[in-house]
């Protein structure tokens, strides 16, 4: 297949970006000019904070690369100003939009009433060019959060900002000092166009496809015969074992505080202290895994949610995701190392005692193949169907549809009873999979996926580094606050098609799909079951997302949960607050491509 021309030079730029890349300042007359510090606020943006808030959506041309491109910039930064409210207070805030096209503000895993939730076409019309929205809410919350344009690819390009919410009561979280940490990923591409090639070629970004090297490689373990197997797999399946990320470094430079590798964030800690390090994943496309060598990570929020404090090495999350991390540094210098799933790049930091201090930066882990049991699920018990859908090839015998409509969020049919002490256990004789899953937007189902939330993913298996799981993460008293079983259950497919490069639930991208329907106080099970081989972090507006085992034991509060390939996962919620609801993957690009449906509370 065609490929991007990359030569050594330009991939380095992409990677490590410029030292002093950033927000530009416009000198009237002079055109577009650097300020002393090369870029305006650099890893440092504004913090606003108190009841009544001004926030202006604007072009601002940006040079990360070495590149002149126009950004999509809340107040003139990127990142866009850090607010920091109270817990408690009724908050006003507005929005002036000096775009050409129109915009919103999202205000991700904050709970509000619908008409604030800043989804154009869902819980308001949108902001147009020359308004002003006037956001007014109650904040119920405490935590580390983000805000986010809803529209178009404006949050690909600059448009998001740290959230955070202090505690009424004061801080369980003890600790000296605090930096917030927010990773993004920028192009110089235009999204639109990046978009389109994925559409016309789904894997143009993927530099990590196998080569003739790999095959000899696998000769030399496996045989010839064995490698040649292994190889015709793959292409029958018409997939790329390495298809981690539908973008790269061949288009992204990774950002860390809206500072490149080269330009290399530094927060600063005075000897003995201990350091709160609020890390909030505000990519558009992009999972990172994070770690800081030579120092453990005690992770003690999820999401915004207090967890019992877990001692870890690494940790993946992925867009919509935050965590914050307690650490206790000894040495001078150490480096915040934030590489991309892809393992084409990383973002980059310094937390040193003084500004400019560097640590020595690792090198980038290999890249992976993706495993039979990713493809397949749980491979002692069943295996998977794959090829083009319709019925070219494939063998739909003995799979009963006769309980999953076209539509379904029919509860009459959909709700299934399953063994209580195994909420995602499949029925016997039955494969769950709606009809709709049989058509040109589905490439692959799983029939026997795996339930284990212990894995770390892809990348992370036995690195011989401690790499924080699901199975650590568990709410301190008070946070699960709703232990009533469900009522019932609603199951859900994550599905798409990778050379179509389409997404979906259950095999319907949104505008093909009706809404699914929760009834406002109800404790309801629901059930994903990722038929991909790319993992999605899937968010809920409007309500929490209650983790459970796949024996039915509550774990974890959440607002975005990642679900791996052939994953199966069940959550708990309860619909609190009236409305029109979006519910999404948070890969920018997955969701605009389908991965999208509305849930209506009433």
């Amino acid at each position: 297949m065609n490929k991007l021309p990359l030569t050594a030079l330009s991939r380095r730029r992409f990677v490590q970006g410029l030292a002093a890349g950033g927000v530009l300042t416009a000198l009237p007359g002079l055109g577009f000019a650097r300020s002393p510090q090369g870029s305006s606020r650099l890893g440092s943006p504004q913090v606003l904070s108190g009841r009544e808030i001004d926030l202006v959506v604007a072009e601002t041309p940006v040079n990360f690369t070495g590149v002149t491109r126009m950004a999509t910039t809340i107040n003139g930064s990127i990142p866009a100003p850090t607010l920091r409210l109270r817990e408690g207070d009724e908050v006003t805030i507005r929005v002036t939009n000096r775009l050409s096209v129109d915009t919103s503000i999202h205000w991700h895993g904050i709970i509000l009433p619908y008409q604030m939730d800043g989804v154009p076409g869902l819980s308001f019309k949108g902001i147009a060019p020359g308004e002003t929205f006037t956001y007014q809410f109650k904040l119920q919350q405490s935590g580390t959060y983000w805000y986010h344009s809803h529209s178009g690819f404006q949050e690909m390009s600059g448009m998001y900002g740290a959230l955070i919410i202090e505690p009424r009561n004061g801080e369980r979280i003890k600790a000296d000092r605090e930096h917030i940490v927010q990773l993004s990923d920028w192009t110089d591409d235009d999204p639109m166009r990046a978009f389109s090639k994925l559409k016309i070629q789904s894997d143009i970004y993927n530099f990590n496809q196998p080569t003739f090297f790999d095959f000899t490689h696998d000769v030399s373990k496996m045989g010839f015969q064995a490698a040649l197997e292994k190889r015709q797999m793959w292409n029958e399946m018409r997939m790329s074992p390495t298809d981690l990320n539908d973008l790269s470094a061949a288009t992204l430079t990774f950002l860390m505080n809206g500072t490149t590798p080269a330009g290399n964030w530094n927060g600063i800690f005075k000897r003995g202290e201990r350091i709160r390090l609020r890390f909030i994943n505000a990519a558009s496309n992009s999972y990172y895994d994070v770690r800081i060598p030579g120092l453990k990570l005690s992770v003690v929020q999820a999401d915004g949610q207090d967890v019992k404090p877990i001692s870890v090495d690494e940790f993946r999350f992925g867009p919509g995701e935050t965590y914050d991390v307690v650490v206790e540094p000894e040495a001078d210098a150490y480096t915040i190392f934030a590489q991309s799933m892809d393992r084409s790049g990383y973002a980059r930091g310094t937390l040193s005692v003084q500004p400019g201090a560097t640590a020595a930066v690792p090198a980038v882990d290999p890249v992976e193949w993706l495993t039979m049991g990713d493809m397949m699920g749980d491979m002692s018990h069943g295996s998977m169907d794959r090829g083009a859908m319709g019925d070219g090839g494939m063998d739909h015998s003995g799979m009963d549809h006769s309980q999953h409509g076209a539509m379904p969020m029919d509860h009459s049919k959909h709700d299934k009873q399953h063994d209580v002490r195994n909420p995602l256990a499949i029925p016997s004789k039955t494969v769950n999979h709606a009809s709709t899953e049989y058509g040109p937007s589905v490439d692959m189902r799983v029939d026997m996926p795996r339930t284990n939330l212990d894995d770390p993913g892809i990348g992370l298996r036995n690195n011989g580094r401690r790499v924080l799981t699901f199975t650590d993460l568990k709410s301190v008293d008070g946070v699960l606050d709703d232990h009533r079983p469900p009522t019932r259950e609603i199951e859900l497919h994550l599905t798409g098609n990778m050379e179509r490069y389409s997404w979906s639930f259950d095999g319907l991208e949104f505008g093909k799909s009706t809404p699914v329907s929760l009834r406002h106080g109800e404790r309801v099970r629901i059930i994903l079951q990722n038929d991909t081989m790319m993992t999605h972090p899937m968010h809920l507006h409007g309500m929490w997302s209650d983790l459970e085992t796949d024996q039915g034991e509550l774990l974890v509060r959440r607002h975005t949960i990642t679900v791996q390939p052939a994953q199966r996962i069940s959550f708990l919620t309860t619909p609190h607050d009236l409305g029109r609801w979006a519910w999404h993957c948070h890969l920018l690009f997955h969701m605009d491509a389908g991965m999208f449906r509305e849930v209506v509370v009433s």
